[in-house]
């Protein structure tokens, strides 16, 4: 049973723990997370609590629905250094539905968006790639 603690929702408190246990690895890529029933009776939450948690971890990326297997723990992919050119501008945002469909992008993964210095512009996967910076 979760104790309310100041500062944090429940849904929140709820998801940290979630997102704890992903990260820790006691739930792996591909493991179905705890249902909304189970959630509820084991946090004496309601159902809209249990529903807001899942949503978190699905908002940050970390969890997906899966057909005929509920909210599953998401791959992570391996990262890519991305080393933008001398002039480039680098933005961090959510990128539209057709940047989503046009480079696969899961929900809840922001996109780097390089501007080089004559213009072009080049979209990155947030989850694909990490910004290396050179001195």
């Amino acid at each position: 049973m979760i104790t309310p603690q100041p500062g944090a929702s429940l849904y929140e408190q709820i998801a940290a723990g979630l997102r704890a246990d992903i990260v820790t690895g006691r739930l792996r890529p591909g493991q179905q997370l705890p249902s909304e029933l189970r959630l509820q009776q084991e946090n004496g939450v309601s159902r809209e609590t249990a529903r807001r948690a899942i949503a978190v971890l699905r908002n940050e990326g970390l969890a997906v629905v899966q057909r005929g297997h509920g909210v599953v723990v998401r791959e992570q992919p391996e990262r890519e250094d991305l080393v933008p050119p001398a002039g480039a501008t680098v933005t961090i945002r959510m990128p539209t539905a057709e940047e989503r469909a046009l480079h696969d992008i899961p929900d809840g993964v922001p996109i780097f968006w390089v501007i080089a210095a004559d213009g072009t512009a080049t979209v990155y996967p947030g989850d694909r790639w990490q910004i290396r910076l050179t001195p």
